[in-house]
């Protein structure tokens, strides 16, 4: 038999592109491949890219000038850029790179087989097309191997909001979700392979309207709800929500569904409603706070985390502390804010720009209090018994690491407890960016 050909992928930015990775690899498994962690191996490379992030393109070029001398050195090494900057810059890529073989979209890449053997012939190889065919459904057979613990399970792709700061519509293309019965069959193969939490993917998974075995669309309750019979499941999150996609049943979810954890990732971007406007967000920030009072009122202990732009353009100091005002209404255990950054085609980089020196420093106090409440919420822990589902040894002898309900990481010394294991954890210190405890 020959010897497999090692596969090396590289993965950016967000957990659905992980999600990504991880079914090019299985696609690519038919063809004779096994992953490496290290592109000295590999007889392909795929850059797995995302658009989300300032100069996305320009560091996706960077990487692949990494790879200049070992194409030298192997000249049979094939070298793809999949995902959001292929879609958005394929033509680009392979006009700009010779070193490039194959550019995929992001809706395409069960094609990769064919596009690696076309490649292997020589061949210089686009594809980023909104394919009709389900690119899921032709990779529906998965490896039987055993998994980690926790697992992602993309349900929904694409958007229809057209933020004015987003790519997303123009990377991923529509909102698209996957049939009921396609997702449990998904979710039922992973836990059967060893998984025990799985988190639910979609560009705006709470937009999510799959087609059920009843030929009704269900909501992404509905579908949580039929998550929640499957043996083995233990626990469920889902992301990366938007507040005009909180329905009443998913709200209700909150409170009444024991495998739904007490997190929920909701992004309000900013505070001020003028830019909240100019952003296309179609919410304001009142309709904000009081989504967040419902969701609350169903689970009180929820943890909310957030997503902020800092110096959107036209943005003043008055549109900022508008968001100051919401951040310190809200409390939130978790964010992730960012400079704004503008990106080419959206309408936002056609606008006057915030002073990059003035953006800064408000990111700065953004994140200064964000740091403060996101500690005050973890201290607040200690004394507390929280579930932890343990994922693997720590770094110290006989330390396991794991997660709680609310998605803190636990270290737990001398434990004797296994990876994916769940297990009773009473809280006894709050470090930075953790916690420690002891097995009840």
């Amino acid at each position: 038999m020959s010897e497999p050909k090692k596969l090396f992928i590289k993965t950016y930015g967000c957990q659905m592109n992980v999600y990504d990775s991880e079914r090019m690899a299985e696609a690519l498994g038919g063809s004779g491949y096994v992953e490496t962690q290290t592109p000295d191996e590999a007889d392909m490379i795929l850059l797995n890219t995302c658009h989300i992030r300032e100069k996305a393109a320009e560091k996706v070029y960077s990487e692949l000038g990494r790879f200049k001398g070992l194409k030298a050195d192997k000249p049979d090494l094939k070298i793809g850029v999949a995902g959001c900057v292929a879609q958005a810059e394929g033509e680009e890529i392979m006009r700009r790179s010779g070193l490039v073989d194959m550019v995929v979209g992001p809706q395409s890449y069960h094609r990769l087989p064919a596009m690696e053997a076309r490649a292997r012939g020589g061949d210089k190889v686009l594809d980023t097309d909104f394919p009709e065919d389900d690119k899921f459904a032709a990779l529906k057979t998965r490896p039987k191997a055993r998994r980690g613990p926790t697992a992602f399970l993309t349900v929904q792709e694409g958007c229809d909001k057209f933020c004015a700061f987003c790519v997303v519509p123009y990377t991923r293309g529509v909102e698209v979700s996957r049939p009921v019965a396609q997702v449990l069959d998904e979710a039922r193969d992973l836990v059967a392979r060893g998984v025990r939490e799985i988190t639910l993917l979609g560009q705006n998974v709470n937009a999510y309207h799959g087609t059920g075995p009843d030929g009704a669309d269900w909501s992404l309750a509905r579908l949580i709800w039929a998550l929640d019979g499957i043996e083995g499941l233990e626990r469920i999150r889902f992301t990366t929500s938007h507040p005009n996609d909180m329905s009443d049943d998913l709200i209700a979810a909150h409170g009444e569904c024991a495998k739904l954890m007490p997190y929920l990732h909701l992004p309000v971007q900013s505070g001020s409603d003028r830019i909240l406007k100019r952003m296309n967000r179609s919410h304001t920030a009142e309709s904000y706070l009081r989504l967040i009072e419902r969701i609350r009122a169903a689970r009180p202990d929820i943890l909310i985390s957030g997503d902020f732009i800092v110096g959107f353009p036209e943005e003043t100091e008055r549109d900022f502390e508008d968001t100051m005002a919401l951040i310190r209404e809200v409390g939130y255990g978790q964010a992730f804010s960012f400079k704004y950054s503008t990106r080419p085609g959206t309408p936002a980089a056609e606008r006057a720009q915030v002073d990059p020196d003035v953006a800064s420093e408000r990111l700065s106090r953004l994140q200064a209090l964000i740091t403060e409440q996101q500690r005050s919420i973890q201290d607040a822990m200690v004394g507390r018994e929280l579930g932890v589902l343990f994922e693997k040894p720590g770094r110290m002898p006989g330390q396991m690491v794991g997660k709680s309900d609310y998605l803190h990481a636990v270290h737990v010394a001398d434990c004797p407890a296994e990876a994916g294991e769940l297990r009773r954890v009473r809280i006894t210190e709050s470090g930075p960016n953790s916690l420690a405890g002891v097995l009840v």
